[in-house]
């Protein structure tokens, strides 16, 4: 047991596991274990200075890990604050006596370290922040509302893309699950309560690690790259810039070298990637937007025209609430249909979306890309007619 002042912790003990010394921090609790057969009841305060709260920890208090969350929410409010907290509203926010506020400012101050001071001419706690870096909690902290949004989180990338990052992920999702099993929060069931349903999904394979490495390490990546336009293959040298996840798949946006110009490459076309040790060439944020983000869909390019399309009153109570382009404008007509108004640029995927609503959407213009959705609709006619 460790014995300290009055207003302090009477009597506390830690359980110091082997991944907290891993992971390279100094530990200045002492590692002081239970006897046989005792349990949290017998002590005033229980912490876990690990990525995750002792297994095992059930305080009389009521509340399950309760102080473990009073820490980490105390450090929170103290890290946000920009002024003295008065004590009082520290108590209405913990929800806690006097006594165990005390106590919990003598953990984070004696024992992890925090530069908690008391301010007696405003009457408040807060950080006596000094250097560059802001004082953090060692190791790995959540709050129950955070750990469940990990698992939602691990839980659509497993239905976004089935084995994308799989095994890197597992033994994270593992301690995951049991923190949530020690705070009583459940996680179980959470493929039956959240579904993440994709259409026309395709793998990103084995080369979506690859990719992403050089995409976060900036650098260059060679690639076979088979177009299915073309129905060809070719080798390609690129600059990758950032990883897009649209309409259920991933592209690759970066700087191809063969033809000197931003690119798109569909990830699942990827073939033999490898890094090259050599730094990517950077390509401003507002000239990405400008080739990418200006027109309709993913292979966009500069936006050269303006669909104008009107959908009948029926469609309208859906498309109205759309978003099809961050720059489109829609009104409703007299008659109760809607008109939507959206930059493009290549139209193959417009057209695509347009022939999607058949008779509750009509082309007004340009003549061209009204000429070219009702030739796609006489030759899907055609295919009724036999």
């Amino acid at each position: 047991m460790v014995s300290v002042s009055e207003s302090g912790i009477k009597e506390a003990h830690f359980n110091i596991k082997p991944t907290f010394a891993q992971a390279g921090l100094v530990c200045k609790i002492p590692q002081i274990k239970r006897k046989p057969g005792q349990t949290c009841d017998d002590y005033e305060y229980c912490v876990d200075m690990t990525i995750m709260p002792h297994t095992s920890c059930c305080h009389k208090d009521g509340g399950h890990l309760d102080k473990f969350d009073r820490i980490y929410a105390l450090h929170k409010l103290l890290s946000d604050a920009r002024h003295p907290i008065p004590r009082q509203q520290l108590l209405q926010q913990l929800e806690c006596s006097r006594s165990t506020f005390m106590r919990l400012a003598n953990v984070l101050r004696d024992y992890l370290g925090a530069p908690l001071n008391y301010n007696k001419e405003r009457n408040g706690w807060h950080y006596d922040q000094q250097g560059e870096h802001p004082f953090e909690l060692p190791g790995l902290w959540f709050n129950a509302h955070e750990l469940q949004a990990l698992t939602v989180i691990h839980q659509f990338l497993r239905d976004l893309n089935p084995g994308l990052l799989e095994e890197q992920l597992r033994p994270f999702q593992k301690r995951i699950n049991q923190m949530l099993d020690n705070q009583q929060l459940g996680h179980g069931n959470l493929p039956d309560k959240l579904r993440i349903l994709g259409m026309g999904v395709r793998s990103g394979g084995q080369a979506f690690q690859t990719i992403a490495e050089a995409v976060l390490q900036n650098k260059q990546i060679a690639i076979e790259y088979h177009a299915r336009g073309t129905d060809e293959n070719s080798q390609r040298i690129v600059s990758p810039q950032r990883l897009i996840h649209y309409r259920d798949n991933w592209y690759l946006d970066g700087w191809c070298h063969k033809r000197n110009a931003l690119r798109s490459f569909s990830v699942d076309r990827i073939n033999k990637p490898s890094i090259i040790n050599q730094p990517a060439q950077h390509i401003k944020e507002q000239q990405l937007q400008q080739h990418f983000a200006q027109a309709y869909g993913i292979f966009s390019g500069q936006a050269k025209h303006t669909a104008v399309l009107k959908f009948n009153a029926y469609r309208a109570r859906w498309v109205s609430e759309e978003r099809w382009h961050p720059k489109q404008q829609g009104r409703f007509l007299d008659d109760g249909s809607y008109e939507l108004k959206i930059p493009y640029g290549k139209p193959q995927e417009l057209i695509m979306d347009i022939l999607r609503y058949g008779p509750d959407v009509e082309v007004v213009g340009p003549m061209d890309l009204r000429m070219a959705v009702q030739q796609r609709l006489e030759k899907a006619l055609v295919n009724y007619e036999k």
